[in-house]
């Protein structure tokens, strides 16, 4: 079966984990930190079938009350960013991927890799994705970073950002959201919920005319605390026509234990659970909550936050490769799901989403 990564941070892989995710995993994980075992690469997603992602990037400024680390000044956000985006159309010149940027674009990729028996040699599709706006040095400038192809945008990522606030922190939207917001709806630059904080969700959904999404955002319900979102926010995207996929990062998926998303760098997973504690099922779990909240199948999706969460050892028990999460096929199999529910959570959801919302040529 086909898979479509909904979030995927490949450049963080590859420029600040300095991995070349054009090798084998076998060799990317040889040259690789011991520490931190990459778990994905272009090969391996041709390998597992994963025939598209939305392609993250991700760059924060530094300021008072940061929670992770940033860049000091506007100059060097949009620069870092810019490089980002960057690495992306380069790969898809390598011929590695393809960046895909309308609905037809998309739908024809789609049907090559449906047809295909064979996938190592074909290029895996990218839709490319900023999270948290910094780069967007002011509101007008999301029409330059469309014309460069970005898709997708989220306001924020952790703490504080220049438009809303952002895991790990409370409060509002800052003043250029709302311009942000309308210049984002203008020119078809697609909303990313993921990561914002409760107070700006209810300002942006209101604000904000276009699509949503929540590229990797698991189920409060399941799992407490601020990362994840409520039943009524669920409720919201998925009445919104809106897709939700969920996250594979343990800290998500770990129903006993809270994290302080405020000092994030500061915690091991170990000295909570073990990795073995935490398993594809439960995955599963958050996929068929937001399945009962819409009384169908239409609005859960894979948003791995592939290789995001600290590599292997914040992935599930299972997961020794992106290709693992074919897994979850036998699971949802059996709790029931029939063949053509199980496609659209695989990846069936994500393309239909982005072919009705995407521009129509590409």
């Amino acid at each position: 079966m086909l898979i479509f990564d909904g979030d995927y941070p490949m450049a963080y892989s590859g420029i600040e984990r300095n991995r070349d995710v054009t090798c084998p995993l076998a060799e990317v994980r040889a040259a690789g930190d011991p520490d931190n075992v990459a778990f994905a690469c272009l090969p391996e997603m041709r390998r597992g079938r994963v025939a598209a992602a939305l392609m993250k990037f991700t760059v924060r400024r530094e300021r008072e009350n940061s929670i992770l680390d940033g860049l000091r000044g506007s100059a060097a956000v949009y620069g870092a960013a810019r490089g980002q985006l960057a690495y992306y159309h380069i790969l898809a010149e390598q011929g590695e991927g393809v960046v895909l940027t309308g609905g037809q674009a998309l739908a024809t990729h789609m049907s090559v890799w449906e047809k295909a028996e064979d996938t190592e040699r074909l290029p895996v599709g990218f839709i490319l994705g900023m999270e948290g706006a910094d780069p967007i040095l002011w509101p007008e400038q999301v029409h330059e970073w469309f014309e460069a192809g970005v898709r997708v945008v989220s306001l924020t990522h952790y703490g504080p950002s220049t438009y809303a606030h952002g895991t790990g922190s409370t409060g509002g939207l800052f003043p250029p959201a709302g311009e942000l917001l309308r210049e984002m709806s203008a020119c078809g630059m697609l909303l990313d919920l993921t990561h914002i904080s409760d107070e700006s969700f209810f300002e942006a959904v209101d604000l904000y005319e276009g699509p949503v999404l929540a590229s990797h955002q698991n189920c409060r319900t399941l799992v407490p605390g601020q990362r994840q979102f409520s039943d009524e926010q669920l409720r919201i995207v998925i009445e919104r026509g809106g897709v939700i996929g969920a996250s594979m990062d343990t800290w998500m998926l770990c129903p006993w234990y809270t994290l302080d998303w405020s000092n994030t760098g500061g915690y091991n997973r170990r000295d909570h659970f073990r990795r073995e504690d935490i398993s594809l099922s439960h995955v599963a779990d958050h996929i068929d909550h937001v399945c009962q909240l819409a009384g169908n199948a239409d609005h859960a999706a894979i948003g791995g936050d592939t290789d995001g969460q600290g590599g292997i050892d914040g992935a599930p028990a299972e997961v020794d490769s992106i290709a693992d999460y074919q897994l979850l096929v036998p699971i949802l199999e059996e709790r029931g799901y029939a063949r053509e529910d199980i496609e659209k959570v695989m990846y069936r959801n994500w393309v239909r989403f982005y072919t009705d919302h995407l521009p129509k040529g590409g």
